[in-house]
């Protein structure tokens, strides 16, 4: 028999945990078909992730504990506990069940990676998840008019365009697991998820982007649906594809090869709600993606949601993972070529 598929996805977020969530059918419908790995972002200092990481001292959960949940076999039951959110209590409004037993697990084990794995096994989680760093790091951004922002939360409030983005401690390590992972990969994914909290702060952990460029997998960039005021305004795919390898350093050249973007207009009276909020489609600039040595691939990506939900403009996650699943296939068939 083939060994399995493997995709390690890389991001935070809602957009990494939607691309999990699709990925899972597979598993569901045939365990043996693909083996996924996430790599997480642990730079959030924002909620209630935020208010556990100064009380205890502990790795930001809420992205670690979305993508648990987005993996889980039993996504109706157990998934809906860890996301059940405190309304009420002195001390707990606010908190989520997950955040708190993931917090409570680190106590216990005195690791967070320890913790995520454990926590996993209680979710049945179909996959791997692993924190991009151990260390406990905080965000800082370089911005376009001189000054410097300390903080996740801050930067994604700041108005002034970002040049640069670093963490603090400089170079931090990854786990074993991370690097093993991405050097048996057939689909290494970057993204969907915001550009410079959820997956550029991925690529400062040291060894990450060596990795990824001396891995034989193909890489794939899903490039986001709408721009995010202050931190993408204005940025075309091309401006976002344009920072992930600036922050790759003199590994960019195999960072990216292909890059996903969406092809259906996003109009209406949903994309005035968001022009009003200063964010707005990405334009998809195909020739000037293709000059920076990637391969383009456009497909309609969007979910909008029924009139009765919540009007928030959403990548289909069965699109994407069929999207991800026929990469993945492709990287193994070059790979056993090669």
């Amino acid at each position: 028999m083939r060994p399995p598929l493997r995709i390690v996805s890389i991001g935070g977020g809602n957009g990494l945990a939607t691309l999990l969530r699709g990925l899972k059918r597979y598993v569901k419908a045939q365990p043996d078909l693909l083996d996924i790995t996430a790599i997480v972002t642990v730079t959030d200092d924002g909620g209630s992730s935020g208010r556990l990481r100064r009380d205890f001292d502990v790795l930001p959960p809420g992205d670690i504990r979305n993508c648990m949940v987005a993996l889980s076999e039993d996504e109706d039951t157990l998934g809906r506990l860890f996301q059940h959110r405190f309304a009420a209590g002195r001390g707990l409004k606010g908190h989520s069940f997950g955040n708190l037993f993931l917090t409570a697990m680190t106590q216990l084990t005195g690791d967070f990676g320890q913790a995520v794995k454990l926590s996993s096994e209680v979710l049945a989680v179909l996959g791997s998840i692993y924190p991009s760093t151990g260390s406990n790091v905080r965000l800082e951004a370089a911005l376009a008019d001189g000054s410097r922002v300390l903080g996740e939360t801050r930067i994604s409030r700041s108005r002034a365009r970002i040049e640069k983005i670093s963490l603090h401690p400089a170079r931090p390590k990854p786990l074993p697991e991370t690097l093993d992972a991405l050097s048996h990969a057939d689909l290494i994914t970057l993204g969907p998820g915001s550009l410079y909290t959820s997956i550029v702060p991925n690529l400062l952990v040291d060894g990450v982007p060596r990795a990824i460029s001396r891995s034989h997998a193909l890489k794939a960039y899903f490039v986001n649906l709408m721009s995010q005021p202050g931190e993408t305004t204005s940025f075309r795919a091309s401006d976002h594809l344009a920072a992930l390898l600036h922050h790759a350093g003199r590994y960019r050249d195999s960072l990216v090869d292909v890059v996903v973007v969406n092809s259906k207009p996003v109009a209406g009276k949903i994309a005035a709600r968001y022009r009003r909020q200063h964010a707005r489609p990405i334009e998809n600039d195909l020739d000037n993606l293709r000059s920076l040595g990637v391969r383009v691939l456009a497909a309609d990506l969007l979910r909008m949601p029924p009139k009765t939900a919540p009007q928030k403009i959403r990548h289909d996650q069965s699109v994407l993972a069929a999207i991800a699943f026929e990469l993945a296939q492709q990287g193994r068939r070059a790979k056993l070529k090669s």
